[in-house]
């Protein structure tokens, strides 16, 4: 058990970790990129990588972390390493929060993007990327915010869950041996000089 929930956490906390990345990224390279380009050119590449990104490399992380999170506080829960539930549950929520973000407003608009124009219609292309490109950056930052928060508190649920196993593995129950007068008087003294 104690396998598992170390594993799931980790997983967890990989998957989590690799989204808050890629939109991070997107926040501060890609969009901002983009920003410079023409309209064709910017409309072009969004349309792509929307395209692109539909590949197991993404989905796997992207829908695995849910169950992962979810595997997470349960195992937390019945087994050991209470002490990371609060982390492992606000990961949740938060991570839960940035999928509706994504499924609420940044697929939609790709979906709408994909369907208003090609790259050879000039005339369109300035209208199609307005529609866009103001919403969908600032969506893009909100939840790449809300996933590196996930991150974090995952990141600390690992560092507590590991104190907590390592205080539970130690075989003096945590704590360093108190010195009595016993164990005092039988170390040798030496005269001092």
């Amino acid at each position: 058990m104690k396998t598992l929930q170390t594993v799931t956490l980790l997983a967890a906390t990989l998957a989590t970790g690799l989204m808050a990345g890629l939109f991070a990224g997107f926040a501060y390279a890609v969009m901002p990129g983009l920003g410079r380009s023409s309209d064709r050119t910017a409309v072009e590449a969004m349309q792509n990588i929307n395209k692109a990104i539909l590949n197991p490399a993404f989905m796997l992380p992207f829908m695995g972390a849910v169950p992962l999170l979810v595997l997470a506080t349960v195992l937390a829960w019945r087994g050991q390493g209470r002490a990371a539930l609060p982390w492992i549950i606000a990961a949740l929520v938060l991570y839960l929060v940035a999928f509706g973000i994504t499924s609420a407003v940044n697929v939609p608009l790709n979906d709408q993007l994909a369907k208003a124009v090609s790259p050879d219609e000039g005339a369109k292309l300035a209208a199609a990327r307005g529609d866009f490109e103001s919403t969908w950056v600032t969506w893009n930052l909100i939840r790449a915010l809300v996933h590196t928060a996930a991150f974090c508190c995952l990141l600390w649920g690992l560092v507590v869950y590991g104190a907590d196993r390592l205080h539970e593995s130690r075989s003096d129950g945590g704590r360093a041996p108190v010195p009595t007068t016993q164990t005092i008087a039988a170390y040798p003294t030496y005269p001092s000089r």
